[in-house]
């Protein structure tokens, strides 16, 4: 049975956390560089991508905008209530565990507005998203086969990463992140 240390995957803070994203990116061996991030095609015409039901993505709109119904800008307690119950809670962040395998932290500015969502997936399981669906195209793995990605989306109003590690039980994690 894996055991998830809370301290582990916690972070304290709003400083923390741009810390240890910073350490996963380095970690995967990734190199961003925020003003070089450039929005990838997607192949088909827009009407190839349109069902009666759906409405037009504009191109500058993310196909990852939420994670369970919690978006940026939410009120804390909308996002509980999406959510349920954290594990642990306080005024600037919650983490929720959903099982051995997928947890998730959300982060709240000082109005108690939801600022980051960061997404964890452990292991091989079949709800660990792919990143062909969280951007609409394949990231080309590096040799160890780990993966990094980063897109800004400014009128959108924030950034989605990718990372996962190299290995037989990789950890991905997907972060949305408003841009201030």
């Amino acid at each position: 049975m894996l055991q998830i240390r809370k301290d582990y995957l916690i972070f304290k803070s709003p400083g923390f956390a741009l810390t240890a994203f910073a350490l996963v990116c380095v970690v995967t061996g990734a190199s961003v560089s925020a003003s070089a991030q450039t929005r990838s095609s997607r192949g088909g015409t827009a009407a190839a991508r349109t069902s009666a039901v759906e409405q037009p993505r504009r191109e500058d709109e993310p196909l990852f905008s939420e994670y369970k119904g919690v978006r940026i800008g939410m009120m804390a307690d909308e996002a509980r209530k999406k959510l349920g119950d954290p594990q642990d809670k306080s005024d600037e962040q919650d983490f929720f565990v959903f099982n051995e395998q997928e947890s998730a932290q959300v982060f709240y500015d000082k109005t108690h507005k939801t600022y980051a969502i960061s997404v964890n997936y452990l292991g091989t399981n079949s709800s660990m998203p792919v990143a062909k669906t969280i951007f609409g195209s394949d990231i080309e793995a590096k040799p160890d086969g780990s993966m990094f990605k980063m897109v800004r989306y400014p009128k959108a109003g924030y950034w989605v990463s990718y990372s996962r590690t190299s290995g037989t039980d990789p950890i991905v994690s997907i972060t949305i992140q408003r841009i201030d």
